[in-house]
């Protein structure tokens, strides 16, 4: 029987994508309905990753906005809706990451998304990118009905592409994606690009990089990576 597939599940949001720009938008242009001025753009970024109710409900709070259930449901499929239009006006690749996918895949890595983000829209995304093609595997906050920190998403991600637990390794850039990866017993990669209001350093990840250029080193200091 062949050995088991290297999987790398990649987080979406602030690990491959830069996306903060589209979503901040997004965002300014639903708080302004309720007068709230544009928000800080480099405090906002590190608040991306719990979705966009929550994204939501963090910038309206900071403001001093407390609005009940039913309209926040509303401005969550505005919000979704708009972003869903504009989801790749600004969003791009971070740099070296074509690259580093190159390198992998020509090592027989497979290569998947375990992403918070809808399935759909992880899709969308990745298909304005050009970068669906990539991935073996593209699973969203929905895909299996839990969210990460959950293990269930990046299990099962990890074995529709045909790979193991014990052969595996998660790159993220917040606490939700290293808790994801502790759960499971998967080691995890840190970028520190991304979006996390604790440094990247300072998640528990087994590696840190500033520099997809590094992704390779890091991964093989955790699991035989052929060469």
């Amino acid at each position: 029987m062949p050995a088991a597939p290297l999987v790398i599940a990649f987080d979406l949001d602030g690990t491959l994508v830069d996306s903060a720009p589209d979503l901040i938008d997004t965002l300014d242009l639903i708080l302004k309905e309720h007068g709230v001025a544009p928000v800080d753009r480099t405090e906002t970024r590190n608040m991306i990753g719990g979705g966009a109710r929550l994204l939501l409900v963090r910038a309206l709070e900071r403001a001093g906005v407390h609005l009940p259930k039913d309209e926040i449901d509303g401005l969550t499929r505005r919000f979704i809706d708009h972003y869903a239009a504009h989801i790749a006006d600004a969003s791009r690749p971070f740099p070296g990451l074509i690259a580093a996918l190159d390198r992998l895949e020509a090592r027989g890595a497979k290569l998947a998304v375990c992403t918070n983000k809808t399935e759909r829209l992880a899709r969308l995304l990745l298909d304005r990118l050009d970068l669906t093609g990539r991935f073996a595997t593209i699973t969203g906050a929905d895909t299996y009905g839990v969210a990460k920190p959950d293990p269930r998403p990046l299990r099962e991600t990890i074995a529709a592409c045909g790979g193991v637990v014990s052969h595996a390794v998660m790159v993220g850039d917040s606490a939700t994606d290293v808790a994801t990866a502790k759960a499971l017993g998967v080691p995890c990669v840190a970028v520190t690009f991304g979006y996390t209001e604790v440094p990247a350093a300072h998640l528990g990840a087994e590696q840190v990089i500033s520099d997809f250029g590094d992704l390779d080193a890091a991964i093989r200091a955790l699991v035989p990576l052929p060469d």
